[in-house]
Protein backbone atom coordinates (compact mmCIF):
# COMPACT_ATOMS: atom_id res chain seq x y z
CA UNK A 1 0.00 0.00 0.00
CA UNK A 2 1.49 3.34 -1.02
CA UNK A 3 1.40 6.31 1.32
CA UNK A 4 -1.22 7.96 -0.88
CA UNK A 5 -3.55 5.01 -0.30
CA UNK A 6 -3.27 5.00 3.50
CA UNK A 7 -6.53 5.15 5.40
CA UNK A 8 -6.87 8.19 7.63
CA UNK A 9 -6.48 6.06 10.76
CA UNK A 10 -3.27 4.50 9.43
CA UNK A 11 -1.89 7.87 8.38
CA UNK A 12 -2.68 9.26 11.83
CA UNK A 13 -0.80 6.35 13.43
CA UNK A 14 2.23 7.08 11.23
CA UNK A 15 2.05 10.73 12.24
CA UNK A 16 1.90 9.74 15.93
CA UNK A 17 4.94 7.50 15.45
CA UNK A 18 6.83 10.52 14.18
CA UNK A 19 5.57 12.60 17.12
CA UNK A 20 6.87 9.99 19.57
CA UNK A 21 9.90 8.88 17.53
CA UNK A 22 12.38 9.95 20.27
CA UNK A 23 10.48 7.71 22.71
CA UNK A 24 10.82 4.73 20.35
CA UNK A 25 14.51 5.46 19.88
CA UNK A 26 15.38 5.91 23.56
CA UNK A 27 13.31 2.95 24.76
CA UNK A 28 15.05 0.75 22.19
CA UNK A 29 18.48 2.03 23.25
CA UNK A 30 17.57 1.36 26.90
CA UNK A 31 16.35 -2.17 26.25
CA UNK A 32 19.60 -2.88 24.37
CA UNK A 33 21.77 -1.42 27.14
CA UNK A 34 19.96 -3.36 29.84
CA UNK A 35 20.39 -6.64 27.95
CA UNK A 36 16.64 -7.20 27.60
CA UNK A 37 16.74 -7.75 23.85
CA UNK A 38 19.56 -10.27 24.23
CA UNK A 39 17.72 -12.19 26.94
CA UNK A 40 14.46 -12.28 24.97
CA UNK A 41 16.27 -13.55 21.89
CA UNK A 42 18.31 -16.12 23.82
CA UNK A 43 15.08 -17.47 25.32
CA UNK A 44 13.43 -18.17 21.96
CA UNK A 45 14.26 -21.89 21.98
CA UNK A 46 12.65 -22.20 25.39
CA UNK A 47 9.35 -20.83 24.17
CA UNK A 48 10.09 -17.16 24.94
CA UNK A 49 10.18 -15.41 28.30
CA UNK A 50 7.81 -13.56 30.64
CA UNK A 51 8.31 -10.14 32.15
CA UNK A 52 8.68 -11.73 35.60
CA UNK A 53 11.50 -13.97 34.37
CA UNK A 54 13.23 -11.01 32.73
CA UNK A 55 12.92 -9.04 35.96
CA UNK A 56 14.42 -11.89 38.02
CA UNK A 57 17.28 -12.64 35.68
CA UNK A 58 18.34 -9.01 35.04
CA UNK A 59 17.40 -7.54 38.43
CA UNK A 60 15.28 -4.83 36.83
CA UNK A 61 12.00 -3.73 38.38
CA UNK A 62 8.84 -5.12 36.87
CA UNK A 63 7.54 -1.56 36.61
CA UNK A 64 10.55 -0.39 34.57
CA UNK A 65 10.35 -3.35 32.25
CA UNK A 66 6.61 -2.87 31.94
CA UNK A 67 6.73 0.67 30.62
CA UNK A 68 9.53 -0.19 28.22
CA UNK A 69 8.08 -3.42 26.86
CA UNK A 70 4.50 -2.19 26.61
CA UNK A 71 5.56 0.73 24.47
CA UNK A 72 8.00 -1.38 22.44
CA UNK A 73 5.17 -3.79 21.68
CA UNK A 74 3.06 -0.90 20.37
CA UNK A 75 6.04 0.25 18.33
CA UNK A 76 6.45 -3.19 16.76
CA UNK A 77 9.82 -3.93 18.33
CA UNK A 78 8.68 -6.83 20.54
CA UNK A 79 5.59 -9.05 20.52
CA UNK A 80 3.69 -10.54 23.46
CA UNK A 81 1.53 -13.66 23.35
CA UNK A 82 -1.76 -14.13 25.19
CA UNK A 83 0.26 -15.99 27.85
CA UNK A 84 2.54 -12.99 28.41
CA UNK A 85 5.50 -14.46 26.52
CA UNK A 86 7.79 -11.90 24.88
CA UNK A 87 9.68 -12.35 21.63
CA UNK A 88 11.61 -10.02 19.34
CA UNK A 89 9.90 -9.04 16.12
CA UNK A 90 11.99 -8.91 12.95
CA UNK A 91 12.36 -5.18 13.56
CA UNK A 92 13.57 -5.84 17.11
CA UNK A 93 16.03 -8.44 15.84
CA UNK A 94 17.59 -6.00 13.36
CA UNK A 95 17.69 -3.26 16.01
CA UNK A 96 19.72 -5.52 18.25
CA UNK A 97 21.83 -7.58 15.88
CA UNK A 98 22.24 -5.82 12.52
CA UNK A 99 25.72 -4.31 12.31
CA UNK A 100 24.75 -1.43 10.06
CA UNK A 101 21.68 -0.58 12.16
CA UNK A 102 23.81 -0.58 15.31
CA UNK A 103 26.44 1.65 13.71
CA UNK A 104 23.65 4.09 12.88
CA UNK A 105 22.05 3.78 16.33
CA UNK A 106 25.30 4.55 18.14
CA UNK A 107 26.14 7.41 15.80
CA UNK A 108 22.69 8.92 16.30
CA UNK A 109 22.77 8.43 20.09
CA UNK A 110 26.34 9.55 20.83
CA UNK A 111 26.92 12.19 18.15
CA UNK A 112 23.66 13.58 16.80
CA UNK A 113 20.78 13.14 19.24
CA UNK A 114 21.17 16.21 21.47
CA UNK A 115 22.36 18.38 18.62
CA UNK A 116 19.33 17.63 16.44
CA UNK A 117 17.28 19.76 18.84
CA UNK A 118 18.98 22.76 17.18
CA UNK A 119 18.16 21.76 13.59
CA UNK A 120 15.84 24.71 12.99
CA UNK A 121 18.58 27.10 14.06
CA UNK A 122 21.06 25.36 11.75
CA UNK A 123 18.67 25.67 8.82
CA UNK A 124 18.18 29.39 9.48
CA UNK A 125 21.83 30.26 10.02
CA UNK A 126 23.74 27.83 7.83
CA UNK A 127 25.87 26.96 10.87
CA UNK A 128 26.20 23.57 12.68
CA UNK A 129 24.16 24.85 15.60
CA UNK A 130 23.95 21.47 17.34
CA UNK A 131 27.72 21.05 17.52
CA UNK A 132 27.84 22.99 20.79
CA UNK A 133 26.38 19.89 22.45
CA UNK A 134 29.74 18.20 21.78
CA UNK A 135 32.19 21.09 21.98
CA UNK A 136 33.04 24.63 20.92
CA UNK A 137 34.40 24.22 17.39
CA UNK A 138 33.48 25.71 14.03
CA UNK A 139 33.14 22.24 12.47
CA UNK A 140 33.07 18.76 13.94
CA UNK A 141 36.28 17.86 12.09
CA UNK A 142 38.27 20.30 14.21
CA UNK A 143 37.04 18.52 17.34
CA UNK A 144 37.29 14.85 16.37
CA UNK A 145 40.52 14.34 18.27
CA UNK A 146 38.93 15.96 21.34
CA UNK A 147 35.72 13.93 21.50
CA UNK A 148 35.30 11.46 24.35
CA UNK A 149 36.49 7.90 23.60
CA UNK A 150 32.86 6.72 23.27
CA UNK A 151 31.99 9.57 20.92
CA UNK A 152 35.12 8.95 18.85
CA UNK A 153 34.28 5.26 18.64
CA UNK A 154 30.75 5.94 17.41
CA UNK A 155 31.90 8.58 14.90
CA UNK A 156 34.73 6.55 13.42
CA UNK A 157 32.72 3.31 13.31
CA UNK A 158 30.04 5.16 11.35
CA UNK A 159 32.59 6.76 9.04
CA UNK A 160 34.57 3.57 8.47
CA UNK A 161 31.51 1.36 8.01
CA UNK A 162 30.49 3.35 4.96
CA UNK A 163 33.97 3.57 3.45
CA UNK A 164 36.35 0.75 4.42
CA UNK A 165 34.44 -2.00 2.65
CA UNK A 166 35.30 -0.75 -0.82
CA UNK A 167 39.02 -0.08 -0.26
CA UNK A 168 40.16 -3.53 -1.36
CA UNK A 169 38.02 -3.39 -4.48
CA UNK A 170 39.29 0.09 -5.34
CA UNK A 171 43.00 -0.66 -4.86
CA UNK A 172 43.32 -2.60 -8.11
CA UNK A 173 42.18 0.45 -10.07
CA UNK A 174 44.24 2.88 -7.98
CA UNK A 175 47.44 0.96 -8.80
CA UNK A 176 46.55 0.18 -12.42
CA UNK A 177 49.16 2.62 -13.78
CA UNK A 178 51.79 1.89 -11.10
CA UNK A 179 51.75 5.21 -9.24
CA UNK A 180 54.79 6.16 -7.18
CA UNK A 181 53.23 8.98 -5.09
CA UNK A 182 49.64 9.16 -3.86
CA UNK A 183 48.02 12.09 -2.08
CA UNK A 184 45.38 10.89 0.40
CA UNK A 185 43.20 13.94 1.00
CA UNK A 186 41.19 13.61 4.18
CA UNK A 187 43.24 10.61 5.30
CA UNK A 188 41.35 10.21 8.57
CA UNK A 189 43.06 7.56 10.74
CA UNK A 190 45.35 6.34 7.94
CA UNK A 191 43.44 3.18 7.11
CA UNK A 192 43.57 3.63 3.35
CA UNK A 193 47.24 4.58 3.40
CA UNK A 194 48.00 1.38 5.32
CA UNK A 195 46.17 -0.66 2.70
CA UNK A 196 48.22 1.05 0.00
CA UNK A 197 51.48 0.18 1.76
CA UNK A 198 50.45 -3.44 2.06
CA UNK A 199 49.31 -3.55 -1.57
CA UNK A 200 52.42 -2.02 -3.16
CA UNK A 201 55.87 -2.12 -1.59
CA UNK A 202 57.10 1.03 -3.33
CA UNK A 203 54.22 3.48 -3.02
CA UNK A 204 54.80 6.72 -1.14
CA UNK A 205 51.75 8.42 0.43
CA UNK A 206 51.23 11.99 1.57
CA UNK A 207 48.22 12.51 3.81
CA UNK A 208 46.65 15.98 3.67
CA UNK A 209 44.30 16.65 6.58
CA UNK A 210 43.55 18.77 9.63
CA UNK A 211 46.28 18.65 12.32
CA UNK A 212 44.39 16.44 14.80
CA UNK A 213 43.51 13.75 12.28
CA UNK A 214 46.87 14.00 10.52
CA UNK A 215 48.84 13.42 13.72
CA UNK A 216 46.70 10.42 14.59
CA UNK A 217 47.12 8.95 11.11
CA UNK A 218 50.90 9.48 11.07
CA UNK A 219 51.19 7.81 14.48
CA UNK A 220 49.14 4.80 13.35
CA UNK A 221 51.26 4.42 10.22
CA UNK A 222 54.56 4.83 12.07
CA UNK A 223 53.42 2.27 14.64
CA UNK A 224 52.69 -0.13 11.76
CA UNK A 225 56.26 0.20 10.48
CA UNK A 226 55.71 2.33 7.38
CA UNK A 227 57.16 5.61 8.65
CA UNK A 228 59.69 5.78 5.81
CA UNK A 229 56.93 5.84 3.18
CA UNK A 230 54.54 8.38 4.67
CA UNK A 231 54.53 12.16 4.86
CA UNK A 232 51.89 14.69 5.80
CA UNK A 233 50.66 18.20 5.20
CA UNK A 234 48.39 20.06 7.58
CA UNK A 235 45.48 21.56 5.70
CA UNK A 236 42.28 23.39 6.54
CA UNK A 237 40.41 23.62 3.25
CA UNK A 238 38.24 26.42 4.64
CA UNK A 239 41.22 28.78 4.84
CA UNK A 240 41.65 31.23 1.92
CA UNK A 241 43.67 30.14 -1.13
CA UNK A 242 44.44 26.51 -0.22
CA UNK A 243 47.37 24.91 -2.04
CA UNK A 244 48.77 21.38 -2.31
CA UNK A 245 52.11 20.28 -3.78
CA UNK A 246 52.62 19.04 -7.31
CA UNK A 247 53.98 15.61 -8.21
CA UNK A 248 51.20 13.20 -7.27
CA UNK A 249 50.44 10.36 -9.64
CA UNK A 250 47.10 9.78 -7.89
CA UNK A 251 45.01 12.12 -5.75
CA UNK A 252 42.56 10.10 -3.65
CA UNK A 253 39.42 11.44 -1.96
CA UNK A 254 37.12 8.90 -0.35
CA UNK A 255 33.89 10.30 1.10
CA UNK A 256 35.70 13.57 1.63
CA UNK A 257 34.01 16.05 -0.67
CA UNK A 258 30.55 15.46 0.82
CA UNK A 259 31.88 17.23 3.92
CA UNK A 260 31.79 20.56 2.05
CA UNK A 261 29.35 22.90 0.33
CA UNK A 262 29.17 23.00 -3.46
CA UNK A 263 31.26 26.19 -3.58
CA UNK A 264 33.88 24.64 -1.28
CA UNK A 265 33.96 21.44 -3.36
CA UNK A 266 34.65 23.52 -6.45
CA UNK A 267 37.54 25.26 -4.64
CA UNK A 268 39.01 21.93 -3.53
CA UNK A 269 38.76 20.42 -7.01
CA UNK A 270 40.24 23.55 -8.60
CA UNK A 271 43.13 23.45 -6.12
CA UNK A 272 43.80 19.85 -7.08
CA UNK A 273 43.68 20.72 -10.79
CA UNK A 274 46.35 23.36 -10.22
CA UNK A 275 48.66 20.69 -8.79
CA UNK A 276 47.98 18.06 -11.49
CA UNK A 277 49.76 17.33 -14.74
CA UNK A 278 48.31 15.56 -17.75
CA UNK A 279 48.97 12.12 -16.27
CA UNK A 280 47.70 12.68 -12.71
CA UNK A 281 44.53 10.81 -11.83
CA UNK A 282 42.07 12.26 -9.33
CA UNK A 283 39.92 9.50 -7.86
CA UNK A 284 36.71 10.40 -6.05
CA UNK A 285 34.71 7.87 -4.02
CA UNK A 286 31.19 8.84 -2.93
CA UNK A 287 27.81 7.35 -1.99
CA UNK A 288 25.50 9.28 -4.30
CA UNK A 289 21.85 9.55 -3.31
CA UNK A 290 20.61 9.10 -6.88
CA UNK A 291 22.55 5.87 -7.41
CA UNK A 292 21.16 3.72 -4.61
CA UNK A 293 19.43 0.49 -5.58
CA UNK A 294 17.41 0.22 -2.38
CA UNK A 295 15.14 2.85 -0.76
CA UNK A 296 16.72 2.07 2.63
CA UNK A 297 20.14 3.22 1.38
CA UNK A 298 18.75 6.49 0.07
CA UNK A 299 16.91 7.00 3.40
CA UNK A 300 20.13 6.52 5.41
CA UNK A 301 22.12 8.87 3.17
CA UNK A 302 19.52 11.61 3.33
CA UNK A 303 19.34 11.27 7.11
CA UNK A 304 23.12 11.71 7.13
CA UNK A 305 22.65 15.00 5.29
CA UNK A 306 20.90 16.34 8.39
CA UNK A 307 23.96 15.37 10.45
CA UNK A 308 26.07 17.55 8.15
CA UNK A 309 23.55 20.37 8.54
CA UNK A 310 23.25 20.44 12.32
CA UNK A 311 26.46 18.83 13.60
CA UNK A 312 29.26 18.76 11.02
CA UNK A 313 29.50 22.10 9.23
CA UNK A 314 26.05 23.48 8.45
CA UNK A 315 26.35 23.54 4.66
CA UNK A 316 27.16 20.11 3.19
CA UNK A 317 25.17 16.96 2.47
CA UNK A 318 25.12 13.63 0.69
CA UNK A 319 24.88 14.70 -2.93
CA UNK A 320 23.39 13.23 -6.10
CA UNK A 321 25.94 12.33 -8.76
CA UNK A 322 24.56 15.02 -11.08
CA UNK A 323 25.87 17.75 -8.73
CA UNK A 324 29.37 16.26 -8.70
CA UNK A 325 29.40 15.84 -12.47
CA UNK A 326 28.71 19.55 -12.88
CA UNK A 327 31.33 20.62 -10.31
CA UNK A 328 33.97 18.34 -11.82
CA UNK A 329 33.42 19.91 -15.22
CA UNK A 330 33.54 23.47 -13.80
CA UNK A 331 36.86 22.68 -12.09
CA UNK A 332 38.49 21.76 -15.41
CA UNK A 333 38.34 17.98 -15.09
CA UNK A 334 36.88 15.22 -17.19
CA UNK A 335 35.50 11.92 -15.89
CA UNK A 336 37.34 9.12 -17.68
CA UNK A 337 35.82 6.28 -15.68
CA UNK A 338 32.56 5.99 -13.73
CA UNK A 339 32.53 2.71 -11.79
CA UNK A 340 30.13 1.22 -9.24
CA UNK A 341 31.84 -0.14 -6.13
CA UNK A 342 30.15 -2.50 -3.69
CA UNK A 343 26.49 -1.92 -2.96
CA UNK A 344 26.49 1.85 -2.37
CA UNK A 345 29.60 3.58 -3.74
CA UNK A 346 30.71 5.14 -7.01
CA UNK A 347 34.29 5.70 -8.13
CA UNK A 348 34.97 8.60 -10.50
CA UNK A 349 38.40 8.63 -12.14
CA UNK A 350 39.16 12.13 -13.37
CA UNK A 351 41.88 13.75 -15.45
CA UNK A 352 42.83 17.36 -16.05
CA UNK A 353 41.12 18.73 -19.13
Amino acid sequence: MSKKELRAADALLEAQKIAFAPFIFQSSITLKKLGVFDLIFDSRHNGGITIDAISDQLSISRYGLGVLLEFSESAGVVSKSENGIYELTKTGYFLNYSKDVNVNLNFTHDICYKGLFHLDEAIKTGEPSGLKELGEWDTIYEGLSQLTPKEQQSWFEFDHFYSDGIFEEALERVFKNHPKLLFDIGGNTGKFALQCFNYDEKIQVKIIDLPGQLNKALKNINDAGFGNRISGQEMDWLNPNPQIPTGADVIWMSQFLDCFSEAEILTILSTCVASMDADTELIIIETFTDRQEFPMSKFVLEATSLYFTVMANGNSKMYPATVFESLIEKAGLTINEDVALGDYHTMLVCKKR
